[in-house]
């Protein structure tokens, strides 16, 4: 565990994919074709938290649905790539956009669309009940699954290994 915190030091920005990350996977479609997910409300309480530290949160998926731009917004999160079925060329144009080098940034991710980013970047992380070759090749899984905490996990994660994870929590005393 040691060597995953010190992966943390470093970390400016954190890239979160959405379906099997944020959500659980489960894409609803209404009658109406309005698109529904759930959102765990601590991933969400995390991301602010960590966004408070100094860390940059950002987005790439390859859905473009309403209901993640209203969450993000709602979060405070102003990088958002939606629709990006190829990711690699949006995470290279955010880093550059930043001013970050591939390794100052975390990806977490799930499926193997994920993975061109995953090789590039400091810390590459999945979540529990992602596909095996997922996991292969990641430096960390969390023991949570996707929707269900997973975010939370990452955020304070990267919290302690900075040395802010503490002061985070003494704000709620």
């Amino acid at each position: 565990m040691q060597d995953i915190l010190a992966k943390t030091k470093d970390i400016k920005l954190v890239i979160f994919d959405v379906d099997g990350v944020l959500t659980d996977g489960s894409i609803i479609i209404g009658d109406d074709g309005e698109e529904y997910k759930a959102f765990h409300s601590r991933d969400g309480h995390g991301m602010k938290l960590l966004q408070y530290t100094g860390v940059e949160i950002a987005i790439i998926t390859g859905r473009t649905s309403k209901v993640v731009e209203y969450r993000m917004t709602s979060l405070g999160v102003n990088h958002l790539y939606q629709g990006q079925k190829i990711k690699l060329p949006a995470f290279k144009e955010l880093i550059e956009r930043l001013g970050l080098t591939p390794e100052q940034c975390a990806y977490v991710g799930d499926d193997w669309v994920d993975l061109s980013i995953m090789k590039q970047v400091g810390l590459a992380i999945t979540v529990n009940d992602a596909d095996e070759i997922m996991k292969e090749h990641a430096h960390w899984v969390t023991p949570a699954n996707g929707g269900k905490g997973a975010a939370r996990q990452v955020c304070e994660l990267i919290m302690k290994g900075q040395g802010t994870l503490q002061d985070q929590i003494e704000r709620h005393f």
